[in-house]
C-alpha cells in the first residue's frame, strides 16, 4: 500500500494514541496534535522525523490555524484527515451540568472540528482529493441518561459532517464515524467499572486502521461504523 499522510486530532490517548501508533506500524506517515505536553514529546521522540506531533488545544482557531500551515509545509494536504479529539461530560442530569462543562463540552467537540476543517480543507479540495472523518459515536445516533452534552455534540457531528459532504467537489468523502464501545478513559468514565468489558484502544486499532484506510469517496455522507462493510 502507497504510504498515506494522515492527520489526526487528540493522539496524546485512547484511540487517538492506538491510531497514531498503527498508522505508522504500517508505514504510513502521521501529523498529530493533543493538549499533553508530555504525551506529545514522547511521540516525537518516538516516531519522529517522517511524523510530527504538536501541542495544539482545537479549541483555540488561531492555534490550529498555525498547525495546520505547518502541516501543509511539510507534507501537502493530507489523504486522511480524522477528527479524534473530543470531552464527554461527568455523568450528570443535564440539568445539573455546569455551564462552563457544557460549554467545553461543546467547544471541543463541535466548534474543534470545525476549526481543523477550516484549516485543511481548502488544501485538500484544491486537490480534488482525502476523506474527513469525524468521530461520532453511538451517542450520535441514540441516547441516554446522564450525558446530554455529549449526545447533543455527537448528533451536531453526524450533521454536520453529512452537510459537508454535500459541499465537496467530486473525489472527495466526509464521513460521520461510530468506532464502537472501546475501554478508554471516556468510556470509563460514563461506565465506570463496565468499561472493562469492552476492548482495549489497541485492539480496536488493529481492526480500526486497516478499516479507515479503505474509505474512499464511494462513502461520502454515510454514517459508518467501524468494521462494518463499505
Amino acid at each position: 500500500m502507497t504510504s498515506k499522510v494522515i492527520v489526526i486530532t487528540g493522539v496524546s490517548r485512547g484511540l487517538g494514541r492506538a491510531m497514531t501508533e498503527g498508522f505508522i506500524r504500517l508505514g504510513h506517515q502521521v501529523l498529530g496534535c493533543g493538549r499533553s505536553e508530555d504525551a506529545i514529546h514522547e511521540l516525537n521522540k518516538l516516531h519522529g522525523s517522517d511524523n510530527h506531533f504538536e501541542i495544539v488545544d482545537v479549541t483555540n482557531d488561531e492555534a490550529v490555524s498555525e498547525w495546520a500551515k505547518h502541516c501543509l509545509s511539510l507534507t501537502g494536504s493530507p489523504h486522511l484527515l480524522i477528527n479524534n479529539a473530543a470531552l464527554v461530560n461527568r455523568n450528570a442530569p443535564l440539568w445539573k451540568v455546569p455551564a462552563n462543562e457544557f460549554s467545553m463540552v461543546i467547544d471541543v467537540n463541535i466548534k474543534g472540528v470545525a476549526n481543523v476543517i477550516r484549516h485543511f480543507v481548502p488544501a485538500m479540495i484544491t486537490k480534488r482529493s482525502g476523506v474527513i472523518v469525524n468521530l461520532s459515536s453511538g451517542w450520535g445516533r441514540s441516547t441516554d441518561a446522564e450525558v446530554a452534552p455529549y449526545c447533543a455534540t455527537k448528533w451536531a457531528i453526524e450533521g454536520l459532517t453529512k452537510a459537508l459532504a454535500q459541499e465537496l467537489p467530486r473525489g472527495m468523502a466526509a464521513i460521520p464515524l461510530n468506532p464502537g464501545i472501546i475501554n478508554t478513559d471516556m468510556l470509563r468514565s460514563s461506565f465506570g467499572e463496565q468499561a472493562r468489558g469492552y476492548p482495549s484502544a489497541e485492539r480496536w486499532a488493529n481492526t480500526a486502521v486497516p478499516w479507515l484506510l479503505r474509505l474512499g469517496s464511494k462513502d461520502n455522507g454515510m454514517s459508518l461504523t467501524v468494521g462494518e462493510s463499505h
